[in-house]
């Protein structure tokens, strides 16, 4: 089955020095760009994170300090990382809670202006989950009766992240092959930014997800008391976090010269 698609959509998995999104890096990152009429292109790049990887995660992914040691830092390569996804809606295997979040600290941390405003975000680990509760290597037994070789390998996981979609579409009837019904379906709680700190309540409007603020409204806190903006602003928080308080910020300035 070919993926019924009104633009691009990169399917993408990244090998990391751990999970921590605010902290953690890119060790190497694979992108298989799909396009409408069908044609593929593949991206993959082994990146210096410019910090250690732990022991405990090379055991995972088998990627150590030596492998990366004259790979190109993310910086280095962002800029291509970027062209390439640019024009295309994004997928991936617990994408939305992982992969998404970190890339976008990765590109803000470069100096790249990534954003998700106008690219819709396919998590294919959401549509297994709400139709079966397994894993990827148990998704891809199950929907293409294969075994995941290389498992935790950036390559092999981002195309059998895109085999078990399209073999998704197949088995269930109810599932509509277009991107915008399956980001739907795919997401979880309607986050306004990646990390869940900021989350939208039914009217549409940004609040906070945690602390003391829980559940009120961002643009009522700020007002109430400006100084809790900056505390977040300096606090360890994800730079994409950071990036929609400060617009936030800047609409409700401009709201009030109007």
């Amino acid at each position: 089955m070919q993926l019924n698609l009104n633009k691009p959509i990169c399917f993408f998995d990244l090998e990391t020095t751990g999970i921590n999104i605010s902290k953690d890096r890119i060790v190497e990152i694979s992108i298989l760009k799909v396009y409408p009429n069908g044609k593929e292109e593949t991206y993959t790049k082994k990146v210096n994170p410019t910090i250690p990887i732990p022991l405990e995660t090379t055991a995972v992914h088998g990627i150590s300090d030596a492998d990366v040691a004259d790979a190109p830092t993310f910086k280095e390569i962002s800029k291509e990382v970027y062209n390439l996804i640019k024009d295309s809606d994004l997928g991936g295997f617990n994408s939305n809670r992982f992969d998404i979040p970190l890339l976008a600290e990765e590109m803000l941390r470069a100096e790249v202006d990534f954003d998700m405003k106008n690219r819709l975000a396919v998590d294919v680990q959401t549509i297994f989950h709400k139709m079966e509760q397994r894993t990827l290597s148990a998704a891809y037994k199950f929907y293409c009766d294969k075994n995941l070789e290389d498992a935790h390998s950036a390559e092999a996981d981002t195309k059998a992240t895109y085999e078990v979609l399209k073999a998704q579409l197949e088995r269930y009837e109810e599932l509509e092959n277009d991107t915008k019904f399956l980001a739907e379906f795919s997401s979880r709680k309607k986050f306004a930014d990646f990390a869940g700190f900021l989350i939208y309540n039914k009217e549409g409007e940004e609040c906070f997800s945690f602390g003391k603020h829980k559940g009120k409204r961002v643009v009522d806190v700020m007002e109430q008391e400006p100084g809790y903006f900056g505390w977040l602003l300096n606090a360890d928080f994800p730079l994409y976090t950071k990036k929609v308080l400060t617009a936030i910020k800047l609409r409700q300035f401009n709201n009030k010269l109007g």
